[in-house]
C-alpha cells in the first residue's frame, strides 16, 4: 500500500485514508450470453409447422439477411414450407398517412381473432430514414391490443430505401406465416405511393383506408390507387365527423362509377367505420368475405394468385440480375470510371450504360 506523507506523526490532524483497489475491467457478475441455436432447414420447417413463433421470427430474419449463407438456408426453408402455404386470405391495407391504418389494423385484428376465431399475421413495410437507413418500427407500438394476442404475429420490415427487395421478402414471409397456421395475413404499406403496386401484386383483397374532413376528398384520389382498391373504407366516422364521413363515402362511390368494372367482376364497395371506437367493423369483414366467396366462385381468385406467382418469378429474376451486376468487382471498378466520364461529358449516359453492359456480358462469358 502506498505510504502517504500526510500520515506521518508530525502532521497532527491530517489523515489520508487508503484507497480502493482498481476494479476489474470486466464485470465479474456478467454471464456469458448463450449463443442462439442454429437449425437445419428441416428443423426450421418442422418448428414453423408447429406454430413456433420464435423460430418463425428467426426464419424471417434469415430471409432479410444479406449474407449468402443465410439466403441459402432461407430459400430451402421456403421450398419446404411452400406445399403448406396458400390457405390464408391475404389482405393489403393502404391509406394516406394519418388515416389510422395501425389503429384500424388493431381493431380489425381483435375482431378477426375473437369474433371469427382467426389467426392473424401482420406484415408492415415500415418507413426507413433515407439518411441513416434506420427504421422507425413504430407500427407495433400502435397495435397495443393484438401485440399481446397469442394468435397474432406482427413483423415490421424496414424498407431501407429498397422497396423491391422488401416486397419480395414480404411475399416470402407470407409463405412462412401460412405454413405456421396463420389463416389471415395483413400487408400494410408505408402510405399512398409506389409501395401500393408491389403490395397489390401479393394480396387477394386490397383495402384503401381514407379520411374524411381533411379537405377536398376527391383531390386525394389517385386513379391508379382507386382502380386497385377492392374496397374503400372511410375511417373516423364518429362524433361530429359522421356526416363528413358519409359525404366523403358518397363522393368516393360517385368516383368509382367513372371507372370500368375490374377484371374480377366485383364492384368495389365504400363503407364508413371508426377504428378508435370499433364501430362498423363487422360489416367491413362481411364485405371482404363476400368478395372472397364471389371471386372463388367465378375463378378469378385462383387466376389472380397464378398471375402473382408469375409476376414474382420475373421480379426475382430482375433483382438477381441487378444484384449480380453491381456486386461484380470488375463492374464496380469500371463504373467509377464511367461515372466520371459521364460527369465530364466525355460520353453520353446511354453509351456508358451500353459499354458497362457489354463489359458485364463479356466477363460473364469468360467466367463460363
Amino acid at each position: 500500500m502506498q505510504h502517504h506523507l500526510e500520515n506521518d506523526p508530525q502532521y497532527k490532524g491530517l489523515t489520508v485514508n487508503a484507497g480502493v483497489s482498481t476494479p476489474p475491467v470486466v464485470n465479474p457478475y456478467l454471464q456469458e450470453k448463450k449463443k442462439r441455436r442454429s437449425f437445419t432447414p428441416a428443423e426450421y420447417t418442422e418448428q414453423i409447422r408447429r406454430g413456433n413463433i420464435t423460430v418463425l421470427s428467426q426464419a424471417v430474419t434469415l430471409l432479410e439477411s444479406q449474407k449468402s449463407e443465410h439466403q441459402v438456408i432461407a430459400q430451402e426453408v421456403i421450398e419446404k414450407c411452400l406445399p403448406h402455404s396458400g390457405r390464408s386470405i391475404r389482405i393489403g391495407i393502404t391509406g394516406v398517412p394519418g388515416a389510422g391504418k395501425s389503429t384500424s389494423i388493431d381493431a380489425f385484428g381483435m375482431h378477426l381473432i375473437h369474433s371469427r376465431n382467426k389467426k392473424l399475421a401482420v406484415l408492415a413495410i415500415d418507413p426507413s430514414s433515407e439518411r441513416s437507413k434506420g427504421s422507425i418500427l413504430g407500427d407495433k407500438t400502435r397495435m397495443e391490443e393484438i401485440s399481446r394476442e397469442p394468435n397474432a404475429f406482427i413483423r415490421p420490415s424496414p424498407s431501407a430505401g429498397s422497396l423491391g427487395g422488401v416486397a419480395r421478402k414480404t411475399r416470402e414471409t407470407i409463405i412462412l406465416c401460412e405454413a405456421a397456421g396463420f389463416d389471415t395475413v395483413f400487408v400494410e404499406t408505408v402510405g399512398v405511393g409506389q409501395s401500393e403496386t408491389a403490395v397489390h401484386s401479393m394480396v387477394d383483397f386490397f383495402l384503401l383506408i381514407q379520411l374524411a374532413g381533411a379537405g377536398d376528398e376527391l383531390q386525394g384520389i389517385k386513379r391508379g390507387i382507386m382502380e386497385m382498391a377492392d374496397g374503400i373504407v372511410v375511417n373516423k366516422a364518429d362524433g361530429s365527423n359522421i356526416e363528413k364521413a358519409n359525404l366523403a363515402a358518397a363522393q368516393y362511390r360517385s368516383a368509382l362509377h367513372l371507372f370500368p368494372l375490374p377484371p374480377s367482376g366485383w364492384s368495389p364497395k365504400v363503407m364508413t367505420y371508426s377504428g378508435y371506437y370499433k364501430t362498423g367493423i363487422p360489416e367491413i369483414w362481411d364485405m371482404v368475405y363476400e368478395y372472397v366467396h364471389y371471386t372463388q366462385e367465378n375463378g378469378y381468385f385462383d387466376a389472380r394468385r397464378n398471375s402473382q406467382a408469375k409476376y414474382w418469378m420475373y421480379e426475382s429474376i430482375n433483382e438477381q440480375l441487378r444484384n449480380h451486376f453491381y456486386r461484380s468487382p470488375e463492374i464496380e471498378k469500371a463504373l467509377a470510371i464511367k461515372e466520371q466520364q459521364v460527369l465530364h461529358s466525355e460520353v453520353s449516359s446511354f453509351k456508358a450504360a451500353k459499354q458497362m453492359l457489354d463489359l458485364y456480358f463479356k466477363h460473364s462469358e469468360q467466367v463460363q
